[in-house]
């Protein structure tokens, strides 16, 4: 091949791949099947709802609070002595009855301070006596030999005064020595138990030493703090000025627990305190639970000891034609999303008497038997279409 003739078949081979290059493209775009046109497919999200019932609640409040004593005093001797004798009873925790000795102080010296006063007493009586007799004489021997009014001296009145008063006070002073003498055994003023014993025995005690603390067993009281905007819950016994309140206020279960169980008591509101706390805008209510220390029903259950740590159930009002509905309804502060007839949802805002970790209370703004929508919905809008989760319509919450 000459040189002309390859120079032109350089020229010309290159030219004609990209032809044929060319011509196969248009042939495969020519020949390329015809694509399917799809509409894409919204999701419609399912949802849960619960169909809007009336009904008449009864409310209830929950507080906490520990255990107290109604009444606890400290034991003091009214004589001043050695401890000779201490009940078996007198120790921490222990029971006792009332009027049952717990200490007997040495009676020595207040038995031998009534020997002197009936001494004293006797000697007072012999000179009243003895005066009487005088005066008599004295009145006697004036009426046959004196003239005029007689004085009160001339009649020995100003001495049988002082032999009557003498007389007076040492009988006193007798009775005061006897009583003192009952005194040296120091009784229980109630029926209770023992919290702290200070003597034992050969102690010397005097007039107004401590010897034990103690507090009655026929009442416990638990102190419960309420917030402001639960009172309005509850038929709570308020003090007003020249106005007796209710003896009793509305019912309140204690549960606490011991022994790995859950016990309950039951008893009374019965006061309201008098303040609010300055600190944490609580009102304090008190609740009464007769003989604590009983055995009740349950033969399991523990008493109801001084310091345990309660949860308190207060008896509320009942409200009528409310809407119970369970919390995951509530969206926002005062708003539900209702599922309309056509299964799409809608805002409604609802006039909300009631919230609690559990479930709301709504007044006003729902109709009966509509559907409530309980499912959390991402970025939901008013008109969205949703699919109904068949079996919740048969449920409640």
């Amino acid at each position: 091949m000459n040189p002309r003739s390859l120079m032109l078949l350089r020229i010309l081979l290159p030219i004609g791949i990209v032809v044929l290059a060319i011509g196969a493209a248009t042939s495969m775009v020519a020949l390329r099947p015809e694509a399917e046109i799809r509409v894409p497919e919204v999701a419609v999200p399912q949802v849960r709802v619960v169909i809007v019932e009336q009904s008449d609640p009864e409310l209830s409040v929950v507080s906490q609070g520990t255990v107290a004593p109604r009444t606890e005093s400290q034991l003091v001797p009214e004589v001043a002595g050695r401890v000779i004798w201490v009940s078996r009873a007198l120790v921490a925790g222990g029971f006792f009855e009332a009027g049952e000795a717990l200490i007997r102080v040495d009676p020595h010296d207040y038995e031998q301070a009534i020997v002197r006063s009936r001494g004293e007493v006797a000697t007072a009586r012999l000179r009243l006596a003895q005066e009487e007799a005088e005066a008599e004489v004295a009145r006697n021997e004036w009426e046959q030999l004196g003239q005029g009014e007689p004085t009160a001296l001339t009649l020995r009145e100003p001495q049988l005064a002082d032999a009557r008063a003498a007389l007076a006070a040492s009988e006193a002073n007798l009775e005061t020595a006897k009583r003192n003498l009952e005194r040296t055994e120091l009784r229980a003023p109630y029926a209770g138990r023992v919290r702290e014993k200070l003597v034992d025995v050969g102690r010397y005690v005097s007039t107004g030493t401590t010897v034990a603390t103690v507090y009655a067993v026929d009442v416990a009281e638990v102190r419960l703090p309420l917030p402001d905007d639960e009172l309005a819950y509850l038929e709570l016994p308020l003090d007003y000025r020249g106005v007796r309140r209710p003896d009793t206020g509305p019912k309140v279960t204690l549960r606490g627990r011991f022994a790995g169980q859950v016990f309950e008591w039951e008893g009374r509101i019965v006061r309201t305190e008098g303040e609010i706390d300055p600190a944490t805008r609580m009102v304090h209510v008190v609740a009464e639970v007769q003989d604590p220390y009983g055995r009740g029903a349950d033969p399991n259950r523990p008493p109801l000891a001084v310091g345990m740590y309660v949860e308190a159930e207060i008896e509320g009002r009942i409200v009528e034609g409310v809407a119970e509905l369970p919390r995951a309804a509530l969206r926002g502060r005062d708003q539900v999303i209702i599922v309309d007839a056509e299964d799409k949802l809608r805002f409604r805002t609802v006039d909300l008497l009631r919230s609690t970790t559990t479930s709301i209370l709504v007044r006003g703004g729902l109709e009966l038997g509509e559907r409530v929508c309980l499912s959390p919905i991402e970025a939901a809008t008013d008109g969205m279409d949703v699919r109904i989760v068949s079996d919740s319509l048969d449920r409640r919450f």
